[in-house]
């Protein structure tokens, strides 16, 4: 079984990479946003909603609510539980895409860090740029 080996970037994804879904909502937060800036809404959103199916049953208000002062809440709390539920009732695994707010870049991530499947990746995230060059030299 793949496991990301840990870089000197400390990303993130590196810490939840056994959880797709929970690699999808880092993401979502770290979206247009400096991971300083997101990781406590990221920490606080998982303790409110630990799983696809505590966050699918959200209220997109009550997310809202929380993650107010993050900036982009209308559209990170909308994201958060529309992905969550997609998560549940698709079969995303071949086209993470198809989940509702995820991209090119939350594809990537679940490429490199959930699957292992980094050397088929060409990420244009700059702190995933970074994790990808440490795997080419260091694998």
């Amino acid at each position: 079984m793949w496991k990301p080996p840990k870089s000197p970037y400390n990303l993130i994804q590196e810490e939840f990479w056994e959880d797709p879904w929970k690699i999808f909502v880092v993401c979502i937060f770290c979206n247009l946003t400096r991971r300083k800036v997101a990781e406590p809404y990221i920490r606080k959103f998982f303790t409110s909603y630990p799983t696809p199916e505590a966050a699918a049953a959200a209220r997109i208000e009550e997310v809202q609510d929380m993650i107010s002062n993050l900036g982009l809440s209308r559209r990170r709390s909308k994201a958060l539980v529309s992905m969550s539920y997609d998560y549940l009732i698709k079969d995303w695994k071949e086209s993470p895409e198809s989940l509702y707010g995820i991209g090119k870049y939350g594809s990537d991530a679940y490429r490199i860090f959930c699957l292992g499947d980094w050397k088929n990746v060409n990420p244009n995230d700059h702190a995933l740029n970074d994790y990808h060059a440490f795997l080419q030299e260091n694998i």
